[in-house]
Protein backbone atom coordinates (compact mmCIF):
# COMPACT_ATOMS: atom_id res chain seq x y z
CA UNK A 1 0.00 0.00 0.00
CA UNK A 2 0.75 3.77 -0.18
CA UNK A 3 2.70 4.76 3.01
CA UNK A 4 0.23 7.49 4.56
CA UNK A 5 2.35 10.30 5.21
CA UNK A 6 2.65 10.22 1.57
CA UNK A 7 -0.73 10.93 1.57
CA UNK A 8 -0.72 13.69 3.73
CA UNK A 9 1.73 15.07 1.81
CA UNK A 10 -0.48 15.41 -0.99
CA UNK A 11 -3.18 16.53 0.40
CA UNK A 12 -0.40 19.70 1.87
CA UNK A 13 0.46 19.73 -1.72
CA UNK A 14 -3.16 20.02 -3.33
CA UNK A 15 -4.80 22.10 -1.02
CA UNK A 16 -4.23 25.15 -2.62
CA UNK A 17 -5.33 23.78 -6.04
CA UNK A 18 -8.13 21.18 -5.79
CA UNK A 19 -11.32 21.46 -4.28
CA UNK A 20 -12.54 19.60 -0.92
CA UNK A 21 -15.59 18.56 -2.26
CA UNK A 22 -18.90 17.85 0.10
CA UNK A 23 -19.73 14.80 1.51
CA UNK A 24 -23.34 14.76 1.48
CA UNK A 25 -25.92 12.40 3.46
CA UNK A 26 -28.78 10.64 0.69
CA UNK A 27 -32.09 10.36 2.42
CA UNK A 28 -33.36 8.26 -0.37
CA UNK A 29 -30.70 5.94 -0.83
CA UNK A 30 -30.56 5.74 2.78
CA UNK A 31 -34.08 4.82 2.72
CA UNK A 32 -33.46 1.87 -0.06
CA UNK A 33 -30.39 0.43 1.68
CA UNK A 34 -31.38 0.63 5.47
CA UNK A 35 -28.37 2.44 5.92
CA UNK A 36 -26.50 5.60 6.42
CA UNK A 37 -25.40 6.66 3.12
CA UNK A 38 -23.32 9.58 1.92
CA UNK A 39 -22.43 10.59 -1.64
CA UNK A 40 -18.43 11.97 -1.86
CA UNK A 41 -19.39 14.74 -4.87
CA UNK A 42 -16.10 14.53 -6.49
CA UNK A 43 -18.11 15.33 -9.76
CA UNK A 44 -18.34 18.70 -8.15
CA UNK A 45 -14.50 18.91 -8.41
CA UNK A 46 -12.33 21.19 -10.49
CA UNK A 47 -12.13 19.58 -14.15
CA UNK A 48 -15.51 17.28 -13.15
CA UNK A 49 -13.45 14.49 -11.47
CA UNK A 50 -11.07 13.16 -8.71
CA UNK A 51 -8.13 12.99 -11.23
CA UNK A 52 -7.02 16.44 -10.58
CA UNK A 53 -5.42 15.35 -7.65
CA UNK A 54 -2.99 12.83 -8.36
CA UNK A 55 -2.50 14.68 -11.81
CA UNK A 56 -1.49 17.69 -9.81
CA UNK A 57 0.31 16.06 -6.76
CA UNK A 58 2.82 13.90 -9.35
CA UNK A 59 3.75 17.01 -11.64
CA UNK A 60 4.14 19.25 -8.68
CA UNK A 61 7.10 16.89 -7.72
CA UNK A 62 8.77 16.92 -10.80
CA UNK A 63 11.92 18.53 -10.93
CA UNK A 64 12.55 21.49 -12.77
CA UNK A 65 14.67 19.67 -15.59
CA UNK A 66 11.64 17.15 -15.99
CA UNK A 67 9.43 20.23 -16.30
CA UNK A 68 11.29 21.58 -19.39
CA UNK A 69 10.44 19.60 -21.64
CA UNK A 70 6.63 19.01 -20.84
CA UNK A 71 4.43 16.55 -19.58
CA UNK A 72 2.09 13.29 -21.93
CA UNK A 73 -0.68 11.33 -20.24
CA UNK A 74 -3.26 8.87 -21.99
CA UNK A 75 -6.86 9.28 -20.75
CA UNK A 76 -10.16 8.73 -21.40
CA UNK A 77 -10.98 12.08 -20.48
CA UNK A 78 -11.04 12.93 -16.57
CA UNK A 79 -6.90 12.61 -16.19
CA UNK A 80 -6.78 14.26 -19.12
CA UNK A 81 -8.55 17.23 -17.75
CA UNK A 82 -6.21 17.01 -14.53
CA UNK A 83 -3.04 16.87 -16.13
CA UNK A 84 -3.84 19.68 -18.68
CA UNK A 85 -5.10 22.26 -15.89
CA UNK A 86 -2.29 21.30 -13.33
CA UNK A 87 0.65 21.69 -16.21
CA UNK A 88 -1.49 25.32 -17.25
CA UNK A 89 -0.79 26.20 -13.38
CA UNK A 90 3.10 25.52 -13.32
CA UNK A 91 3.24 26.89 -17.13
CA UNK A 92 4.09 23.78 -18.88
CA UNK A 93 3.84 22.44 -21.98
CA UNK A 94 1.38 19.15 -21.93
CA UNK A 95 0.11 16.67 -24.47
CA UNK A 96 -2.81 14.43 -23.77
CA UNK A 97 -3.45 11.00 -26.53
CA UNK A 98 -7.08 9.92 -25.91
CA UNK A 99 -8.99 7.40 -27.96
CA UNK A 100 -10.46 8.34 -30.46
CA UNK A 101 -14.04 7.27 -29.14
CA UNK A 102 -13.97 10.12 -26.16
CA UNK A 103 -16.80 12.33 -25.82
CA UNK A 104 -16.53 15.76 -27.54
CA UNK A 105 -17.67 17.12 -24.14
CA UNK A 106 -13.98 15.78 -22.78
CA UNK A 107 -11.71 16.31 -25.55
CA UNK A 108 -12.97 20.03 -26.33
CA UNK A 109 -12.25 20.62 -22.46
CA UNK A 110 -9.11 19.12 -22.57
CA UNK A 111 -7.91 21.57 -25.77
CA UNK A 112 -9.32 24.26 -23.90
CA UNK A 113 -7.21 23.73 -20.72
CA UNK A 114 -3.83 24.85 -23.29
CA UNK A 115 -3.35 21.04 -23.97
CA UNK A 116 -2.21 19.58 -26.83
CA UNK A 117 -4.75 16.44 -27.88
CA UNK A 118 -3.82 13.39 -30.20
CA UNK A 119 -6.35 10.66 -30.58
CA UNK A 120 -5.20 7.43 -31.06
CA UNK A 121 -6.52 3.91 -30.18
CA UNK A 122 -9.93 2.44 -30.15
CA UNK A 123 -10.04 2.62 -25.73
CA UNK A 124 -7.18 3.49 -22.80
CA UNK A 125 -4.99 0.90 -23.73
CA UNK A 126 -4.31 1.73 -26.98
CA UNK A 127 -4.12 5.31 -26.46
CA UNK A 128 -1.14 4.41 -23.59
CA UNK A 129 1.19 2.50 -25.64
CA UNK A 130 1.37 5.22 -28.01
CA UNK A 131 2.00 8.24 -25.73
CA UNK A 132 4.59 5.51 -23.65
CA UNK A 133 6.66 5.92 -27.55
CA UNK A 134 5.60 9.50 -27.94
CA UNK A 135 7.14 10.42 -24.60
CA UNK A 136 10.45 8.07 -24.90
CA UNK A 137 10.93 9.55 -28.60
CA UNK A 138 10.25 13.47 -27.71
CA UNK A 139 12.29 12.79 -24.29
CA UNK A 140 8.56 13.92 -21.91
CA UNK A 141 7.56 13.18 -18.27
CA UNK A 142 4.70 10.60 -18.29
CA UNK A 143 1.87 11.42 -15.91
CA UNK A 144 0.62 7.94 -15.61
CA UNK A 145 -3.44 7.48 -14.19
CA UNK A 146 -2.99 4.83 -11.95
CA UNK A 147 0.35 3.04 -12.17
CA UNK A 148 2.54 5.71 -10.31
CA UNK A 149 2.84 6.41 -6.05
CA UNK A 150 2.37 10.26 -6.61
CA UNK A 151 -0.81 9.55 -8.46
CA UNK A 152 -2.13 6.94 -5.86
CA UNK A 153 -1.09 9.16 -3.45
CA UNK A 154 -3.08 11.87 -4.68
CA UNK A 155 -6.09 10.08 -5.34
CA UNK A 156 -5.85 8.79 -1.51
CA UNK A 157 -6.57 12.26 -0.46
CA UNK A 158 -10.11 11.96 -1.11
CA UNK A 159 -10.24 9.26 1.61
CA UNK A 160 -8.45 11.92 4.09
CA UNK A 161 -11.60 14.04 3.19
CA UNK A 162 -14.55 12.23 4.24
CA UNK A 163 -12.73 10.87 7.35
CA UNK A 164 -12.28 15.06 8.22
CA UNK A 165 -16.08 15.08 7.85
CA UNK A 166 -17.39 11.32 9.38
CA UNK A 167 -14.64 9.59 11.10
CA UNK A 168 -16.81 6.43 11.42
CA UNK A 169 -17.45 5.43 8.90
CA UNK A 170 -18.05 1.96 8.23
CA UNK A 171 -17.56 1.44 4.03
CA UNK A 172 -16.35 3.11 0.98
CA UNK A 173 -17.81 1.88 -2.59
CA UNK A 174 -15.15 3.03 -5.08
CA UNK A 175 -15.56 2.78 -8.89
CA UNK A 176 -12.75 0.78 -10.40
CA UNK A 177 -10.89 0.88 -13.94
CA UNK A 178 -7.15 1.14 -13.85
CA UNK A 179 -7.59 0.91 -9.90
CA UNK A 180 -5.67 4.61 -9.35
CA UNK A 181 -8.27 5.99 -6.86
CA UNK A 182 -8.95 2.94 -4.68
CA UNK A 183 -5.50 2.18 -4.32
CA UNK A 184 -5.31 5.46 -2.84
CA UNK A 185 -8.42 5.47 -0.67
CA UNK A 186 -7.90 1.87 0.43
CA UNK A 187 -4.37 2.78 1.52
CA UNK A 188 -5.38 5.36 3.33
CA UNK A 189 -8.12 3.87 5.09
CA UNK A 190 -6.56 0.78 6.17
CA UNK A 191 -3.54 3.10 7.91
CA UNK A 192 -5.86 4.91 9.86
CA UNK A 193 -8.81 2.44 10.39
CA UNK A 194 -8.34 -1.41 9.14
CA UNK A 195 -11.85 -1.94 10.30
CA UNK A 196 -13.32 0.56 7.54
CA UNK A 197 -14.47 -2.04 4.74
CA UNK A 198 -13.52 -1.11 1.22
CA UNK A 199 -15.77 -2.70 -1.85
CA UNK A 200 -14.81 -1.64 -5.36
CA UNK A 201 -17.56 -1.61 -8.26
CA UNK A 202 -15.90 -2.02 -12.11
CA UNK A 203 -18.41 -2.27 -15.01
CA UNK A 204 -20.06 -5.90 -16.08
CA UNK A 205 -18.42 -4.23 -19.80
CA UNK A 206 -14.74 -3.82 -18.69
CA UNK A 207 -14.05 -6.96 -16.28
CA UNK A 208 -10.21 -7.20 -15.72
CA UNK A 209 -9.40 -5.93 -12.71
CA UNK A 210 -12.50 -7.65 -11.04
CA UNK A 211 -11.51 -11.08 -12.67
CA UNK A 212 -7.88 -10.26 -11.29
CA UNK A 213 -9.58 -9.65 -8.30
CA UNK A 214 -11.55 -12.99 -7.50
CA UNK A 215 -8.07 -14.85 -9.49
CA UNK A 216 -5.78 -13.12 -7.20
CA UNK A 217 -3.60 -12.25 -10.30
CA UNK A 218 -3.59 -10.57 -13.74
CA UNK A 219 -6.64 -11.16 -16.06
CA UNK A 220 -6.94 -9.01 -18.71
CA UNK A 221 -9.91 -8.69 -21.31
CA UNK A 222 -9.84 -8.80 -25.23
CA UNK A 223 -11.69 -5.79 -25.50
CA UNK A 224 -14.04 -3.13 -23.22
CA UNK A 225 -17.36 -2.21 -24.03
CA UNK A 226 -19.57 -0.02 -21.16
CA UNK A 227 -21.29 3.73 -20.94
CA UNK A 228 -18.79 3.77 -17.97
CA UNK A 229 -15.88 5.35 -20.49
CA UNK A 230 -13.71 6.81 -17.00
CA UNK A 231 -13.40 3.03 -15.91
CA UNK A 232 -13.11 1.24 -19.36
CA UNK A 233 -9.75 0.00 -19.13
CA UNK A 234 -8.97 -3.60 -20.63
CA UNK A 235 -5.11 -4.62 -18.98
CA UNK A 236 -4.92 -4.57 -15.35
CA UNK A 237 -1.54 -3.04 -13.72
CA UNK A 238 0.77 -5.19 -11.31
CA UNK A 239 1.00 -2.50 -8.94
CA UNK A 240 -2.53 -1.31 -8.06
CA UNK A 241 -3.94 -5.24 -8.32
CA UNK A 242 -1.10 -6.08 -5.86
CA UNK A 243 -3.07 -2.81 -3.47
CA UNK A 244 -6.26 -4.16 -4.41
CA UNK A 245 -5.33 -7.59 -3.39
CA UNK A 246 -4.30 -5.96 -0.16
CA UNK A 247 -6.56 -3.66 0.99
CA UNK A 248 -9.71 -4.19 -0.87
CA UNK A 249 -12.72 -6.48 0.95
CA UNK A 250 -14.64 -6.60 -1.68
CA UNK A 251 -15.58 -6.24 -5.62
CA UNK A 252 -18.80 -6.30 -7.34
CA UNK A 253 -19.82 -5.39 -10.62
CA UNK A 254 -22.71 -3.54 -12.34
CA UNK A 255 -23.94 -3.68 -16.21
CA UNK A 256 -24.70 -0.86 -18.41
CA UNK A 257 -28.25 -0.67 -16.96
CA UNK A 258 -27.71 -0.78 -13.86
CA UNK A 259 -25.54 1.80 -14.32
CA UNK A 260 -27.88 3.90 -16.35
CA UNK A 261 -30.40 3.59 -14.26
CA UNK A 262 -28.59 5.23 -11.32
CA UNK A 263 -27.14 8.13 -13.63
CA UNK A 264 -31.19 8.93 -13.99
CA UNK A 265 -31.71 8.18 -10.01
CA UNK A 266 -29.16 10.75 -9.00
CA UNK A 267 -30.19 13.40 -11.99
CA UNK A 268 -34.27 13.15 -10.74
CA UNK A 269 -33.20 12.89 -6.85
CA UNK A 270 -30.48 14.62 -5.98
CA UNK A 271 -30.02 17.08 -9.23
CA UNK A 272 -26.79 15.74 -9.40
CA UNK A 273 -25.64 14.84 -12.93
CA UNK A 274 -22.56 12.19 -13.15
CA UNK A 275 -20.79 10.18 -15.82
CA UNK A 276 -21.16 6.44 -16.06
CA UNK A 277 -18.11 5.89 -14.00
CA UNK A 278 -19.00 8.52 -10.93
CA UNK A 279 -22.18 6.27 -11.13
CA UNK A 280 -20.93 2.74 -10.38
CA UNK A 281 -20.72 3.03 -6.35
CA UNK A 282 -24.93 3.96 -6.46
CA UNK A 283 -25.63 1.66 -9.29
CA UNK A 284 -24.27 -1.00 -6.46
CA UNK A 285 -26.26 0.26 -3.70
CA UNK A 286 -29.90 0.69 -5.68
CA UNK A 287 -29.04 -3.10 -6.89
CA UNK A 288 -28.01 -4.30 -3.65
CA UNK A 289 -24.36 -5.77 -4.30
CA UNK A 290 -23.37 -6.25 -1.18
CA UNK A 291 -24.52 -6.54 2.29
CA UNK A 292 -23.83 -3.98 5.04
CA UNK A 293 -25.68 -4.46 8.93
CA UNK A 294 -28.39 -1.91 9.87
CA UNK A 295 -27.61 1.93 10.03
CA UNK A 296 -23.88 1.63 8.87
CA UNK A 297 -22.63 4.73 7.76
CA UNK A 298 -21.09 4.16 4.06
CA UNK A 299 -19.55 6.53 1.19
CA UNK A 300 -20.22 6.35 -2.32
CA UNK A 301 -17.77 7.68 -4.19
CA UNK A 302 -18.77 9.77 -7.42
CA UNK A 303 -15.69 9.82 -9.04
CA UNK A 304 -16.88 12.38 -11.78
CA UNK A 305 -19.67 14.25 -13.90
CA UNK A 306 -18.25 14.50 -17.12
CA UNK A 307 -20.96 12.92 -18.86
CA UNK A 308 -21.67 14.09 -22.76
CA UNK A 309 -24.72 15.19 -23.35
CA UNK A 310 -26.05 12.99 -25.96
CA UNK A 311 -25.68 9.85 -24.10
CA UNK A 312 -27.40 11.42 -20.74
CA UNK A 313 -30.22 12.23 -23.42
CA UNK A 314 -30.21 8.69 -24.55
CA UNK A 315 -30.11 7.65 -20.49
CA UNK A 316 -33.03 9.90 -20.17
CA UNK A 317 -35.19 8.89 -22.59
CA UNK A 318 -34.43 5.14 -22.04
CA UNK A 319 -35.30 5.55 -18.27
CA UNK A 320 -38.61 6.96 -19.31
CA UNK A 321 -39.44 4.59 -20.93
CA UNK A 322 -38.34 1.49 -18.41
CA UNK A 323 -40.62 3.21 -15.90
CA UNK A 324 -43.37 3.71 -18.31
CA UNK A 325 -43.33 7.64 -18.08
CA UNK A 326 -43.31 7.17 -21.92
CA UNK A 327 -44.61 4.52 -24.24
CA UNK A 328 -44.76 4.24 -28.76
CA UNK A 329 -47.60 2.41 -30.05
CA UNK A 330 -48.05 1.54 -33.71
CA UNK A 331 -52.42 1.81 -34.65
CA UNK A 332 -53.25 0.43 -38.19
CA UNK A 333 -56.38 3.08 -38.96
CA UNK A 334 -58.77 2.83 -42.19
CA UNK A 335 -57.18 5.97 -44.08
CA UNK A 336 -60.75 8.21 -43.96
CA UNK A 337 -60.97 11.45 -42.67
CA UNK A 338 -61.71 11.20 -39.08
CA UNK A 339 -59.97 8.16 -38.45
CA UNK A 340 -57.14 9.85 -36.88
CA UNK A 341 -59.23 12.14 -34.84
CA UNK A 342 -60.90 9.06 -33.46
CA UNK A 343 -58.12 7.47 -32.42
CA UNK A 344 -56.54 10.92 -30.64
CA UNK A 345 -59.74 11.78 -28.77
CA UNK A 346 -59.77 8.06 -27.23
CA UNK A 347 -56.27 8.98 -26.27
CA UNK A 348 -57.66 12.08 -24.59
CA UNK A 349 -59.89 10.09 -22.39
CA UNK A 350 -57.03 8.00 -21.36
CA UNK A 351 -55.25 10.94 -20.42
CA UNK A 352 -52.33 10.11 -22.47
CA UNK A 353 -49.82 13.15 -23.83
CA UNK A 354 -48.59 12.52 -27.50
CA UNK A 355 -45.75 14.21 -27.81
CA UNK A 356 -44.71 12.33 -31.20
CA UNK A 357 -47.18 11.25 -34.29
CA UNK A 358 -46.05 10.08 -37.70
CA UNK A 359 -48.41 8.87 -40.36
CA UNK A 360 -47.60 5.94 -42.99
CA UNK A 361 -50.06 5.39 -46.07
CA UNK A 362 -47.62 4.12 -47.95
CA UNK A 363 -45.53 1.37 -46.24
CA UNK A 364 -45.78 -2.21 -48.24
CA UNK A 365 -46.90 -3.90 -45.44
CA UNK A 366 -50.14 -1.68 -45.62
CA UNK A 367 -53.29 -3.39 -47.11
CA UNK A 368 -54.62 -0.50 -49.61
CA UNK A 369 -56.66 2.19 -47.84
CA UNK A 370 -55.11 1.63 -44.35
CA UNK A 371 -52.28 3.39 -42.78
CA UNK A 372 -50.12 2.95 -39.96
CA UNK A 373 -49.85 5.98 -36.91
CA UNK A 374 -46.73 5.41 -34.65
CA UNK A 375 -47.35 7.93 -31.59
CA UNK A 376 -44.96 8.51 -28.79
CA UNK A 377 -47.11 8.87 -25.59
CA UNK A 378 -45.84 10.76 -21.84
CA UNK A 379 -47.70 8.19 -19.38
CA UNK A 380 -48.00 8.24 -15.56
CA UNK A 381 -46.70 4.82 -14.88
CA UNK A 382 -47.58 0.98 -15.50
CA UNK A 383 -51.11 1.31 -14.02
CA UNK A 384 -52.03 4.64 -16.44
CA UNK A 385 -50.89 2.58 -19.32
CA UNK A 386 -52.70 -0.47 -18.97
CA UNK A 387 -55.57 1.83 -18.79
CA UNK A 388 -54.65 3.07 -22.08
CA UNK A 389 -54.38 -0.33 -23.44
CA UNK A 390 -57.78 -1.69 -22.55
CA UNK A 391 -59.37 1.74 -23.84
CA UNK A 392 -57.57 1.19 -27.47
CA UNK A 393 -58.68 -2.49 -26.76
CA UNK A 394 -62.31 -1.59 -26.43
CA UNK A 395 -62.31 0.85 -29.51
CA UNK A 396 -61.28 -2.41 -31.44
CA UNK A 397 -57.79 -0.48 -32.81
CA UNK A 398 -55.45 -2.84 -33.70
CA UNK A 399 -51.95 -1.75 -31.86
CA UNK A 400 -48.90 -2.84 -31.32
CA UNK A 401 -46.51 -1.46 -29.09
CA UNK A 402 -42.95 -0.35 -29.82
CA UNK A 403 -41.26 0.94 -26.53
Amino acid sequence: MIELNKIYQAKQKIADFALKTPLSHSHFLSDICNAKIYLKNENLQRTGAYKIRGAYNKIANLSESQKKNGVIAASAGNHAQGVAISAKNFGIKSTIVMPESTPLLKVSATKNLGAEVILKGDNFDESYDFAIKYARKNNMSFIHPFEDDLVIAGQGTVMLEMLDDINDLDAVLVPVGGGGLISGVASAAKQINPDIKIVGVSAKGAPAMYESYKNKKIKNSKSVRTIADGIAVRDVNAKNLDIILECVDDFVQVDDEEIAEAVLFLLEKHKIIVEGAGAASVAALLHKKMKFKKDSKIAAILSGGNIDVQMLNIIIEKGLFKAHRKMQIMVTLIDKPGALLDLTDSLKKANANIVKIDYDRFSTKLDYGDAMISITLETKGFEHQEELRKILKEKAYKFSEIL
